[in-house]
C-alpha cells in the first residue's frame, strides 16, 4: 500500500463523489490546530508532537485493510469489520522519544478516543510493542515553555488541557474533512470591541428611560466602579452588591471591559440554578443576538435528537450543538455543574471544550453557593486557571464567602491555603449595604408548628414565605386559607410552570391586588429573581440564605423599611440533617448584635461555617490527581457536585401531550426535544421506581420517560 490514509469518502455508483485523507495531511493540521490552541499556556511544541503522532497507530497494513474495507473503497477488505487498536502506538512511541515530557504527551494520546486513563491501566497501555509497519522517524524538537512555577495541583489539569486541544483539533479536521458543509456552521467569533459596544448602548438606552432614584444611582455607580477596576491585569476580582445593585449587567460590564484591555477571548458566566441560567441568557442574547451567547444546560440541551431532515430549524440546533461540543461561542452562560465537572472530567466530550477557557474571563455567580464538600480543588482549580491559563476569574455575589488567606476547618489538617490578593471591586466605604437597605429582619423567638405559620402567613395580604424542603412547602401550603391568590413553587414543578408562575406573580404584584396573594416557595426563588414583596417569611437556615430571601422583600425600596420574619419548625418539623443544619448552626453560634446585612456579619458567618467542615475535599481529588501518576478516571467518576441521582420525566400540564404525540408520531428532535424539556421534573430514583411499578411511566423511546395519566400532576 503506497498511500496510508487517515480518513476516506467512498460513495456508491451513483455518485462519483470520492475523497480521500492521507494520514500525513491529517496528522500535520491537527499538530498545526492543536499547536495554536496551546501556544495560549505555553505547550505548543508539545501539541503539535501529540498531533504528529497521535494517528501514528493507523500505519498499521491491518488498520489501512479495516478503513478501505469498511467505506466500500476496496471491496476486497469488506469482511474486515473492525481495526486494530491504534491510540496506544503514538503514545508508546512518545514513552520513547520524549521519556521526560511523556505524561504531559503519551496520557492525551493514549485517550484521544477513549478518555485519560487511571495510571495503572495507561501504563499497561504503553507497555506494549509498537507494531512492525509503523514508522518512527526523527523526533520532531518539543519543549515545555514553562511560564510559572508550577504545583501539585496544577500537573492534572495541564494534561487535562493538552487533551482537550488535541481532541478538539482532531475533531474539527475530521469534520472540516467529513462534512464540510457542517465545519461551515461553526461560524467565527464577534470581537470583544463589538459586544462592548452593544452593551454600553444598551445601558446608555437604560439609563435615559429610568427614573432619578437613589437605586439608579447606585446601580450607575456600580457601573462605573467596574469600569474603572476593569484595567487591571489577570488574576481574581470580587463584585459584591446587595440585592438590587445591578451586578448582572454590571458583571459583564466589568468583564467585556477587563478582555479588551488583556486580549482575553470568551466571557464565561457560571451559574448554580438553571432558572436563574435562563433569565441571565435571555436578557444577554437581547443585547448581544443569539449568535453570540450559547445557552448550555440540562433544560437546553443541544447534544443529541438534533433533526437529521435539511430546514432551518434544525441547521440552528445543529450550529447550537456544535458549540456545545467546544464552546465556540464569544458569551456562554452554564451551570457550576457543568463548569467545574468538565475540569475534572476524563471524557473526551467533557474536556474537548475546555481549552477554550484559557485566556478568558469567568464569572462565578452566587459563589456562596458552590458546595464545601468540594472546596478545596475548586479553589485549586481557580488558582490554576489564573497562573497557568490566564484567565481572570470573577466573584459575583451579595453575599462573599471568604475564598483567599486560609480556609480553616474543624482542626489544622483539614484546612488549606486558598486563593491570594482577590480584589473587590467596591471599595468597602462606599457602604452599599447601608444605601440599599431597604429591609430588616426579626428572629421569631418561639417555634412555630405548620398550623402557626400558616396563620401568622394569613394575617398578611401580600406575602412571600420560603422553606427548605419540599415537603414543608406542601404541607403549609395546603393550611393556607382557600382565598384570594394562593400558589405554591418548587422544582416539582416543571421550567414553564414555574416560569410562568413567577411572572404571574410578578405581574399581580406589579398592578396590585385587592385579593390577598400568598406564596409558598423553596429556596428555588431566593437568587436571581427580580420579584417584589412588602412581606417576606425565611425558615432558618445559613445568613447567606437569609439575606437572598430579605432581597425578595422590598426590592425597589419603594416602601420605607420592610420585614423578613424568620420562623423555626422546631423539633416537631426539625431541619434535614446535612449542610442546611450546618449552615443554620454556624449563624446561630454568631451571636447577637450584629448588623445583618454587613460584610462583616458575613464574614464571621463564613469563619463559623467553615470551623464546622471536617473535609473540604469529600471527593478526595488530593489523593487521586495532585500527583503525577494520575487516576484521571477515578476522578472523574468521584468528582460529582450534585450526588442525588434524579430522573427526567415529561408529565401531562398545559398541551404537552400535544408535543408528546408529535414526539410519538415523529420520533425524537432537537425542536420537540427542547419543548418537551419545559414540560419534565426532575424526580428521585426510588419515586421514579415506584411510580414504575404502578404503570405510570411511559417509556416511548429509549431512555425518553413520560407521566401522560393527568392525576399524577396537580394544578397548584
Amino acid at each position: 500500500m503506497n498511500e496510508i490514509y487517515a480518513h476516506i469518502i467512498h460513495t456508491d455508483e451513483k455518485n462519483i463523489e470520492q475523497r480521500t485523507q492521507s494520514l500525513e495531511a491529517h496528522s500535520l493540521h491537527v499538530a498545526e490546530m492543536a499547536k495554536s490552541f496551546a501556544d495560549d499556556f505555553g505547550c505548543g511544541d508539545i501539541a503539535y508532537v501529540m498531533g504528529v503522532l497521535h494517528d501514528k497507530g493507523k500505519e498499521q497494513i491491518e488498520w489501512q485493510k479495516y478503513i478501505l474495507g469498511v467505506t466500500g473503497y476496496n471491496k476486497e477488505y469488506s469482511n474486515i469489520k473492525q481495526g486494530p487498536n491504534h491510540s496506544y502506538v503514538g503514545a508508546c512511541i512518545a514513552q520513547k522519544q520524549y521519556p521526560q515530557l511523556a505524561p504531559l504527551i503519551a496520557q492525551p494520546i493514549a485517550g484521544h478516543h477513549r478518555g485519560l486513563y487511571d495510571y495503572s491501566d495507561y501504563i499497561e497501555e504503553t507497555k506494549r510493542d509498537i507494531p512492525k509497519d509503523v514508522s518512527w522517524g526523527e523526533p520532531v524538537p518539543c519543549t515545555f515553555h514553562e511560564q510559572t512555577q508550577l504545583k501539585q495541583h496544577d500537573l492534572h489539569h495541564i494534561v487535562r488541557m493538552l487533551f482537550s486541544c488535541l481532541v478538539d483539533a482532531d475533531s474539527l479536521d475530521t469534520e472540516d474533512f467529513m462534512t464540510p458543509e457542517q465545519a461551515q456552521l461553526r461560524g467565527s467569533h464577534t470581537p470583544m470591541e463589538e459586544l462592548l459596544w452593544k452593551l454600553e448602548r444598551h445601558l446608555q438606552t437604560l439609563k435615559e428611560k429610568s427614573a432619578d432614584s437613589e437605586v439608579n444611582h447606585i446601580r450607575n455607580y456600580v457601573q462605573e466602579q467596574c469600569i474603572k477596576a476593569s484595567g487591571g491585569e489577570i488574576g481574581f476580582y470580587s463584585l459584591t452588591v446587595p440585592t438590587g445593585g445591578g451586578k448582572t449587567l454590571s458583571s459583564v460590564l466589568w468583564a467585556l471591559h477587563h478582555a479588551v484591555t488583556n486580549h482575553l477571548q470568551h466571557i464565561i458566566i457560571a451559574i448554580p440554578y438553571t432558572s436563574i441560567i435562563v433569565q441571565t441568557a435571555a436578557t444577554l442574547k437581547s443585547i448581544f443576538g443569539e449568535e453570540n451567547v450559547l445557552e448550555h444546560h440540562s433544560n437546553v440541551s443541544y447534544e443529541s435528537h438534533c433533526d437529521k431532515d435539511d430546514n432551518e430549524e434544525d441547521e440552528v440546533a445543529l450550529q447550537l450543538k456544535l458549540a456545545t461540543e467546544n464552546w465556540g461561542y464569544p458569551i456562554i452562560v452554564t451551570t457550576n455543574v457543568q463548569f467545574f465537572e468538565s475540569l475534572f472530567s476524563n471524557k473526551r466530550s467533557d474536556c474537548r471544550k475546555l481549552h477554550n477557557i484559557v485566556k478568558s474571563v469567568v464569572i462565578l455567580d452566587e459563589v456562596q453557593t458552590l458546595p464545601l464538600g468540594f472546596y478545596k480543588p475548586i479553589v485549586h482549580t481557580l488558582d490554576t486557571l489564573k497562573r497557568v491559563f490566564h484567565t481572570s476569574i470573577l466573584f459575583t455575589t451579595a453575599s462573599q464567602p471568604i475564598l483567599s488567606g486560609r480556609i480553616e476547618g474543624v482542626n489544622l489538617t483539614v484546612g488549606f491555603d486558598a486563593l491570594s490578593n482577590v480584589r473587590e471591586i467596591i471599595p468597602v466605604n462606599a457602604h452599599l449595604h447601608d444605601k440599599l437597605r431597604r429591609v430588616k429582619l426579626e428572629f421569631m423567638e418561639s417555634a412555630k408548628n405548620y398550623d402557626e405559620i400558616s396563620c401568622e402567613l394569613s394575617k398578611h395580604h401580600c406575602v412571600l414565605c420560603i422553606v427548605n424542603t419540599r415537603k414543608d412547602a406542601k404541607e403549609i401550603f395546603e393550611r393556607l386559607p382557600d382565598e384570594g391568590i394562593r400558589l405554591h413553587l418548587s422544582r416539582m414543578m416543571c421550567p414553564v410552570h414555574i416560569s410562568e408562575t413567577i411572572q404571574y406573580i410578578k405581574d399581580t404584584l406589579k398592578i396590585g391586588s385587592k385579593k390577598p396573594v400568598r406564596v409558598i416557595a423553596t429556596h428555588l426563588i431566593e437568587a436571581g429573581v427580580d420579584i417584589d414583596f412588602p412581606i417576606v417569611f425565611r425558615q432558618e437556615a445559613g445568613l447567606d440564605s437569609i439575606l437572598q430571601a430579605a432581597g425578595r422583600c422590598n426590592r425597589e425600596g419603594k416602601q420605607g423599611i420592610c420585614t423578613t420574619y424568620v420562623f423555626s419548625l422546631g423539633k416537631e418539623h426539625p431541619l434535614p440533617t446535612g449542610f442546611i443544619t450546618q449552615t443554620n448552626n454556624a449563624r446561630l453560634n454568631m451571636g447577637s448584635g450584629y448588623d445583618w446585612f454587613s460584610p462583616e456579619a458575613m464574614t464571621n458567618y463564613f469563619q463559623q461555617l467553615y470551623s464546622r467542615t471536617s473535609n473540604f475535599d469529600l471527593a478526595q481529588m488530593q489523593e487521586l490527581l495532585y500527583k503525577q501518576n494520575c487516576e484521571f478516571e477515578e476522578a472523574s467518576k468521584q468528582f460529582q457536585l450534585i450526588k442525588d441521582q434524579t430522573i427526567s420525566v415529561i408529565i401531562n400540564w398545559n398541551g404537552s401531550l400535544n408535543l408528546y404525540q408529535q414526539l410519538i408520531s415523529q420520533g425524537p428532535s432537537y425542536s420537540i426535544m427542547k419543548k418537551l424539556a419545559q414540560y419534565s421534573v426532575s424526580i428521585r430514583e426510588k419515586d421514579f421506581l415506584l411510580l414504575h411499578k404502578i404503570g405510570a411511566i411511559e417509556e416511548p423511546f429509549e431512555k425518553i420517560y413520560a407521566i401522560t395519566n393527568p392525576k399524577f400532576y396537580k394544578q397548584d
